[in-house]
This record gives C-alpha cells, sequence and structure tokens, in this order.
C-alpha cells in the first residue's frame, strides 16, 4: 500500500487518537488500551514499510502519548514520584531520543572548538574565564595544587552555592529553548567552549591529569545534566517551529510540558554533583587515583545508564506489556 493511501485509510483514527490525549474525548483506561494496540498495529506496519517518513515518527508520539494517558488514568497505589522517574520521563526520554542525539553530537563539536580556539589563541582561555581566574589557576599551579579553588570555603557553603548556581544555569540553557532553540544554543555554546578551554588550560600547563581527577569527579553527571538539559531547551524550541499535525499552541503545550518534565530529572544529578563538588572534590589530590577514576566511572556510568540505555529498556517493557 503506498504511504498515501495508508495515511488516507487510518486519518480518522488517528484524529479520534488525538481527541482522545487532549482530553476533548474522554475513554477509560480498556478503551485507552485498545486504542494503544490500535496504534501500535499502525506503527510497526510503518516501520516495516514507511521507515524514513514523517508519519513514524507521527505515530511514535501518539503512541507514546496514549501509553502516558493509560499510566495516568490507572488506579494505582504506586509511588507517584518513584513512577515519574521510572516510566514517565524514561518514556519521553525515549521518544525524544534524536534530540538527545543532537545534543550531543553539539557538545562534543563546541567542546572541541573551545580546545582548537585555546590552543591556537594564547587570549582565549582569558577571554572566557577571565584574567582573575586565570591568574589564580596559575598560582595555584605554582603551589602545586591546581585544584585548590575547589578547597576554598566551607563544605555546606561551596555545595549550596554551587548547586545553585548549576541549578540557575540549566534553567536558563531550559527556557530560553522558547526562541526557537537559538537561546539555548547560545547558552549551551558559552560552556562548551568554557569546557573546552579550561580544560586544554590545565594540560597547556602539564598538569591535564590532575585537573581530571578533580574536576570530573562532580563534572561527569553535572556536564551530563547541561546537556540533558539542552536537549529539554531544543525540545521546547522545535515544539514552537515544527507543530506538526497539531496547531502551535497545542504543539507548544505539548513540548513545554515534556521537555519541562525532562528538566526536572535532571536535578537530583545536579544536586548530586553539587554535593560531590562541595565534599569530595577538595580532596581529590589526596585520595589515591583508583578511588579517583572510581567515583568518575560510577557517576558517569550512573547518568549515562539512566538517560541513554533505561529509557529503551522501558520502551521494550512496556510495548510487551500492552
Amino acid at each position: 500500500m503506498r504511504e498515501v493511501a495508508f495515511i488516507k485509510q487510518n486519518k480518522e483514527k488517528w484524529l479520534e487518537f488525538e481527541l482522545a490525549i487532549f482530553g476533548k474525548a474522554k475513554k477509560n483506561p480498556d478503551e485507552l488500551a485498545n486504542l494503544y494496540i490500535q496504534m501500535m498495529n499502525d506503527l510497526s506496519y510503518a516501520q516495516t514499510y514507511y521507515p524514513k517518513s514523517k508519519t513514524v515518527v507521527y505515530l511514535n508520539h501518539l503512541a507514546s502519548q496514549i501509553y502516558q494517558k493509560i499510566y495516568k488514568t490507572k488506579r494505582t497505589e504506586k509511588n507517584r514520584f518513584l513512577e515519574f522517574f521510572k516510566t514517565e520521563v524514561p518514556l519521553l526520554l525515549y521518544e525524544y531520543r534524536r534530540y538527545l542525539l543532537y545534543a550531543f553530537v553539539l557538545f562534543f563539536i563546541t567542546v572541541a572548538m573551545g580546545v582548537v580556539s585555546a590552543r591556537y589563541d594564547q587570549n582565549f582561555v582569558r577571554l572566557i574565564l577571565g584574567d582573575y581566574y586565570v591568574n589564580m589557576t596559575l598560582d595555584n599551579i605554582k603551589k602545586g595544587n591546581p585544584m585548590a579553588v575547589y578547597g576554598s570555603g566551607s563544605n555546606w557553603g561551596s555545595f549550596i552555592g554551587i548547586t545553585l548556581n548549576n541549578l540557575y544555569v540549566g534553567a536558563r540553557c531550559y527556557i530560553y529553548g522558547i526562541f526557537g532553540g537559538l537561546g539555548t544554543f547560545y547558552i549551551f555554546l558559552q560552556n562548551s567552549l568554557m569546557l573546552g578551554s579550561f580544560q586544554y588550560f590545565f594540560y597547556d600547563q602539564g598538569v591535564f591529569w590532575k585537573s581530571v581527577r578533580g574536576i570530573w569527579i562532580h563534572g561527569s553527571m553535572e556536564i551530563f545534566a547541561i546537556v540533558i538539559e539542552a536537549a529539554a531547551g531544543f525540545i521546547l524550541g522545535a515544539s514552537i517551529l515544527f507543530p506538526r499535525t497539531y496547531s502551535r499552541l497545542n504543539s507548544f503545550k505539548i513540548g513545554f510540558k515534556n521537555s519541562f518534565k525532562i528538566l526536572l530529572s535532571t536535578m537530583p544529578f545536579t544536586v548530586a554533583a553539587g554535593i560531590l563538588e562541595g565534599f569530595v572534590t577538595r580532596y581529590s589530590l589526596e585520595m589515591p587515583n583508583w578511588l579517583n577514576v572510581f567515583i568518575i566511572l560510577s557517576t558517569l556510568a550512573l547518568i549515562s545508564f539512566y538517560f541513554l540505555i533505561f529509557p529503551s529498556i522501558v520502551h521494550k517493557k512496556m510495548q510487551k506489556a500492552l
């Protein structure tokens, strides 16, 4: 069957699905489950015969929305907070997985730009980090403790200040997505260039490994969370620029609701990164290498599993369940 005929044949049914999703046609959980099964059949057919079509993207989105509708209307005694992180967010991450891919590709490109710029322009690091920070760090390197900045202040004071700042950066990265994603790109570019030039600066001073041992104890989760927050900002921007079959207002409402949930899911990791930066990073050079590496790899593995692997597991489990 040609794709045009397939769409024409099922158009009215899909419109009924949309009405059920947005509450204009009330359905009980059993009716929604039946709609979901029909949707999965259509999605499977489209994936088989029109794998690169926008129809697949559209049906996958509808299927995800119907499942969430079923989830919300089910009578359950499960912990709502737990289910939010265990089911709802992973399904959204799976639905918007290509935005995560875009954000990570952009991250690596812009960090590389920061590294290259710092290498070929001696003033670039000072332009990005500021003269005061560069001079202070050079002084700390001469004293044999390039990570001394992380030891200043109290544990609790550092944790609170750092965490609030990181939450603020993540919120800006997300909210500025309302400008068609350009605001998110600008904030993300600033932070990525800073990271690239910052890391090259330590490499140029011959203390790269010491910087890795300190920075990435908390940086694995902190930086990863910012990438996810940027992806959420791009989702928000795309909901305005590309409404698909929805009105622009409805598309924005859907995009805002879903992207905001993704933003919320990063906050526990941002707080955890603040705890590590306030209480652990200051002792990084006193710790054995194996412990530094263990903390870095374990935190990176944890956040990578949740945002990159777990969504596929939940999606497959959901398909089998229904």
